[in-house]
C-alpha cells in the first residue's frame, strides 16, 4: 500500500488545528481568529476554506467515520480470503488502535460536540458509524461463531469504547511508548471479544 509523504495541504492543517483547539477549549470557546492564528493566517482567510466552524466541525466528525470505514473495508479487501478470521480481526483492531493513539482530539470532540452538527450531517455520522460496526459484528462472529448476533454488537461496541479512552489516559509523555500502549491495547480488545463467549461464572 503506498504511503502518503506530501505536507498537508492548508485545509488539513486548518482541520488538524480546529480539531486541537476545539477539543482543548471547546467548540464555543474557539474563534475562527484563533484557528487562523495556528495555521499562519488572518481569520477572515480562513472563509476562503470553510464558510465557518460549523462547517469545520461538520468535515472533522463526518470526514473521521467515513475514514475508519473506509480503511476497514480496505482491511478487508487486502485480505481477500487469503487470511483467516483471526488475522482479519487483528488487522482491524490494528486500524483502529491507529486511530484512537493518533487521533484523541477528535474522540473528544466527538463526545462532546457531535449534537451541534446539522441534522443531516449527525445522521450521516450515524449512519457510517453503523456500518462500521456492523463490518466488525461480521468478522468477530467469524472468529466467535458461539457468538449471538446482539453480543457481538454489545462487544464491538465495548472494545470501541475501551480503545477510544486513550483521551483519558493522560498526557503523552506519562503513558509508554506507542508500541508497548499499541501491544496493550490489541491485547484488551482481543480479550474481550474473548470473554464474551466465556463469561465468567460465579
Amino acid at each position: 500500500m503506498a504511503t502518503r509523504t506530501d505536507a498537508p495541504t492548508r485545509r488539513e492543517q486548518i482541520l488538524r488545528e480546529a480539531a486541537r483547539l476545539f477539543a482543548e477549549r471547546g467548540f464555543h470557546g474557539v474563534g475562527v481568529d484563533e484557528i487562523g492564528a495556528a495555521v499562519g493566517i488572518s481569520g477572515p482567510g480562513l472563509y476562503r476554506h470553510f464558510p465557518g466552524k460549523d462547517a469545520m466541525l461538520a468535515e472533522l466528525l463526518v470526514g473521521i467515520s467515513g475514514r475508519l470505514l473506509t480503511g476497514a473495508k480496505r482491511r478487508l479487501a487486502e485480505a481477500d480470503g487469503t487470511a483467516g478470521p483471526e488475522a482479519v480481526l487483528d488487522s482491524l483492531i490494528e486500524g483502529h488502535i491507529d486511530f484512537a493513539l493518533d487521533d484523541r482530539s477528535l474522540i473528544t470532540l466527538h463526545d462532546r460536540e457531535l449534537d451541534r452538527l446539522r441534522d443531516s450531517d449527525r445522521k450521516l455520522v450515524r449512519q457510517l458509524q453503523r456500518q462500521y460496526v456492523e463490518l466488525w459484528v461480521e468478522v468477530v462472529r467469524r472468529v466467535h461463531p458461539a457468538l449471538a448476533e446482539p453480543v457481538a454488537r454489545s462487544a464491538v461496541h465495548s472494545v470501541f469504547g475501551l480503545l477510544n479512552s486513550t483521551p483519558h489516559l493522560g498526557r503523552r509523555g506519562t503513558l509508554p511508548g506507542r508500541g508497548p500502549m499499541g501491544a496493550l491495547l490489541h491485547r484488551m480488545a482481543r480479550g474481550a471479544f474473548a470473554s464474551a463467549v466465556s463469561p465468567a461464572t460465579d
